[in-house]
């Protein structure tokens, strides 16, 4: 079949391109310290996780079965939606499998052609993508420059306004002033939308994200939660009003026509939810050994952006450079990966260093002495 052989030389040839970019993408296994992974209390090795996973594939099975609105709804599941709406202090919860399918399916199923969606410039790809398929006008905010988007606001022609934002970044690791935020929403009357994902189990009493730390959910229409970062497990839930709710299980897509989360998961979700809300110690810890690291690393004056957070990127330059000092701090024993375009903005390649609280500080000591040691290296 002489076109499938052209069709697939014209991919290889694709990837050989990446590769001689620097921008070739293959699978790793899992080696050195974790500084990678987003599981930030440690929470994925969980002794009450595992026997709350065991028991409900004990119980319920290991799959539901269909849609939630066809057979695959079970009383395990509304009960474990109560228990992510208490710990994210919203009246309702509505699960999905994961971030990716949460985000594709809110701004759709809530926007109209007459809306107008407007996006911080570094949202997620989830969020991207969502927006993508919303039926709304789409406009992009300068990254925290809310002088533009009060511009945006002012200037374009709408009959509802949403505004999307991480609460804390995935790859500059820096905070959104949500309260700010929300006075502008308030002001132009538009709809706030807050993606809590990385910020989940991290922030707040409760440990539900910035949100709930800031006391902002009467200002905030719906927060978007993972459970595959922080808490340790997967998927991932909308928390809002009943009204918004039920809106996106009559209208949201990834919902209505995804299978129903697997029971493990589901078990797993709400046992997390629980032992965060009764650990009062993991995020505080993990906060304080952040500080102390991005002092470090400011102090040996390396590029960290304006991180404020469990996330510290590193950023080197080129991909080249990047991938150089990544694979240098592998074979020193520290599992960090580089970040490259179209990741992070070109030149901007970098490390990503994610601290989880199971670390110690003697560990970050040596690896900020490594960091510096292979950076300096490069500019030598």
């Amino acid at each position: 079949m002489p076109h499938k052989r052209k069709f697939t030389e014209s991919l290889q040839q694709g990837l050989k391109t990446r590769q001689e970019s620097g921008l070739l993408r293959t699978l790793q296994n899992n080696s050195g310290l974790d500084f990678t992974s987003n599981d930030y209390l440690g929470y994925s090795q969980s002794s009450d996780l595992k026997e709350a996973v065991r028991q409900a594939v004990t119980e319920f099975g290991v799959g539901c079965g269909a849609s939630r609105l066809l057979r695959g709804n079970h009383p395990f599941i509304e009960e474990a939606e109560r228990c992510l709406a208490q710990f994210s202090h919203r009246e309702r919860a509505l699960l999905f499998s994961s971030g990716f399918s949460a985000n594709i399916g809110l701004l759709k199923a809530l926007t109209t052609s007459a809306d107008l969606i407007l996006s911080d410039e570094l949202n997620h790809a989830s969020i991207i993508d969502g927006i993508k398929l919303a039926p709304a006008s789409k406009k992009i905010f300068r990254h925290q420059d809310f002088r533009h988007l009060k511009a945006l606001l002012e200037s374009e022609t709408y009959e509802r306004a949403f505004i999307i934002t991480e609460s804390v970044f995935s790859m500059d690791g820096d905070l959104t002033d949500l309260t700010t935020l929300c006075e502008i929403a308030q002001e132009f009357e538009a709809q706030v939308i807050v993606d809590e994902a990385h910020a989940t189990g991290i922030f707040g009493k409760n440990g539900s994200g910035r949100v709930e730390e800031l006391g902002l959910e009467n200002q905030v229409l719906c927060t978007m939660h993972t459970g595959g970062k922080a808490l340790g497990v997967g998927g991932a839930w909308i928390a809002s009003d009943a009204a918004v709710i039920n809106h996106l299980v009559n209208h949201s897509r990834s919902f209505v026509f995804s299978t129903a989360p697997i029971p493990a998961l589901v078990a797993g979700l709400q046992a997390a939810a629980k032992k965060r809300m009764s650990d009062g110690e993991s995020a505080p810890r993990l906060l304080e050994l952040a500080t102390n690291f991005r002092n470090q690393l400011r102090n040996a004056k390396l590029n960290i952006l304006e991180s404020e957070s469990h996330i510290i990127p590193v950023v080197i330059g080129t991909n080249a450079a990047v991938l150089a000092v990544a694979s240098a701090l592998q074979e020193d024993g520290f599992d960090i990966r580089a970040v490259r375009p179209p990741t992070v903005p070109e030149g901007t390649g970098r490390l990503r260093i994610t601290l989880n609280s199971t670390l110690h500080s003697s560990d970050l000591e040596r690896l900020a002495q490594k960091i510096e040691l292979h950076v300096r290296k490069l500019e030598k």
